[in-house]
Parts: C-alpha cells; structure tokens; sequence
C-alpha cells in the first residue's frame, strides 16, 4: 500500500477549500458558469474543476448544459 506524501495531501486539502468556496459561492450569487466560477474562487482551472466535481460526486450541486454553455448550481 503506497503512503500519501505531504505534497499529495496538503492538494487534496485544497480541493477540499475550493469546493468549500464554490459552494458559498453559488449560495450566495446563483448559478453561473464553471469559468465564472474558477475566477470568482480565484483557483487555477484543474483545482477548481477538481473542486466542482467533488461537489457533483457528493451530488451538493447540478451541472446542467443551457444551448452551448454549462451552469453549475446548487441542488
């Protein structure tokens, strides 16, 4: 069994953060898309993609497409 570096952790802390924020962040303002989304949670693209899948796996949120676009929001 392979042991977690610190490095490996303290990124899965991260992810962890940033979900927290995107949830906030889609509480407070509604939904909006997954590039406003990174930019409102000021975290590089993969963290935060990695964050709102996290969110979507504990099915905390909706991924919906609208024509050509996304709209990530809360459930």
């Amino acid at each position: 069994m392979a042991t977690a570096t610190i490095a490996s952790c303290e990124y899965v802390t991260e992810i962890g953060k940033t979900a927290g924020k995107v949830w906030h962040i889609l509480n407070k303002r509604g939904p909006m898309s997954p590039a406003k989304l990174t930019k409102e949670v000021k975290a590089s693209h993969d963290v935060a993609m990695q964050a709102i899948g996290r969110l979507a796996r504990e099915e905390k949120i909706l991924i919906e497409d609208k024509g050509r676009s996304r709209v990530v929001s809360l459930r």
